[in-house]
């Protein structure tokens, strides 16, 4: 009888919990874990934030390079600017350039380059070059 009850006290003892060993692998687990998950999140955010901005940077810059487009020769100058309060942290930088060619002899023709450049917090940019034709 003493047997029996020495057995059922050991077996009782043992129920009880996890040991040491038990909880300290079931943590480190947990840790690699929950740190690879971390990073991931973090890569993904990255990503997201670059997708938006390639995304909506040649929007940007279309609508600039339409302003741009509207004005007369003489006016087209460098420049730059943020796009308000809509798109905080976008700033836009335009270079104008005009080229030499032998084909136009007339001063009245002009043969621009235009080169816009979209920015954002100067993490991401985004640059377009355009040529056109203006007449004074």
């Amino acid at each position: 009888m003493d047997r029996v009850l020495a057995y059922r006290r050991r077996r009782e003892t043992h129920l009880g919990g996890f040991t040491l060993m038990e909880v300290m692998v079931a943590l480190a687990v947990l840790s690699i874990a929950l740190t690879s998950i971390y990073r991931l999140q973090g890569q993904t955010m990255m990503m997201s934030a670059s997708a938006r901005f390639y995304n909506l940077a040649p929007q940007l810059a279309q609508a600039k390079l339409s302003e741009i487009d509207r004005r007369q020769f003489k006016d087209i100058t460098d420049g730059s600017g943020d796009f308000g309060t809509d798109y905080p942290g976008y700033r836009w930088t335009v270079a104008v350039e005009d080229l030499p060619t032998d084909l136009i002899t007339n001063n009245k023709y002009h043969w621009v380059g235009i080169t816009l450049t979209v920015s954002q917090y100067e993490e991401n940019s985004y640059q377009m070059r355009t040529y056109r034709f203006y007449v004074d």
